[in-house]
């Protein structure tokens, strides 16, 4: 009786790991659609999806880049979530005007608030990546990378990424 009862636990288990897994993947319906649905004219592309900012200090504390970020397409691209890979990393989105919306950081430390910011055909904004080497202490050292995606409606959605050295 005991043998059953475990099996019958695990299945029950296994099939709300299954019902959780099924309702946070992206592809879940919202109301009468799917939530990545893209419209075809929708793309969201990086002038420059990588930089090297070689060596660095960790004395010397922050670095930044900003990746420029353009709707490729002929149909409007709204970006609905920012986070980056480490919480050593911030985001912030600039736009053409110079408002700026974020910073946002890791999936997982804090809340990254779902945002709605459209770009138009042919508009530019930017991604400002802030890094701190200080972040993980002397175990940062070393060569890191890190990566910056930006949910979106487009075709897919669009990951930025960096590497340094890090040195005290």
């Amino acid at each position: 009786m005991k043998r059953y009862q475990g099996i019958a636990l695990s299945l029950l288990v296994s099939v709300l790991v299954l019902a959780v897994l099924i309702w946070l993947s992206p592809g879940r319906l919202k109301g009468n659609q799917y939530a990545n649905i893209s419209p075809s004219g929708s793309v969201l592309e990086a002038e420059q999806a990588f930089f090297d900012f070689g060596n660095i200090s960790m004395a010397a504390g922050d670095v930044s880049h900003n990746f420029k970020i353009k709707n490729t397409g002929s149909e409007p691209v709204t970006i609905t979530k920012i986070y980056t890979s480490c919480m050593c990393t911030k985001a912030t989105l600039i736009r053409g005007d110079g408002g700026k919306i974020g910073p946002f950081g890791m999936l997982g430390h804090g809340v990254i608030p779902s945002i709605r910011e459209i770009l138009q055909p042919g508009e530019e904004a930017k991604i400002e990546a802030i890094f701190d080497p200080a972040a993980h202490g002397p175990a940062g050292l070393g060569s890191v990378e890190r990566v910056i995606t930006l949910e979106n409606n487009g075709k897919s959605n669009l990951d930025v990424s960096f590497r340094a050295n890090v040195a005290p």
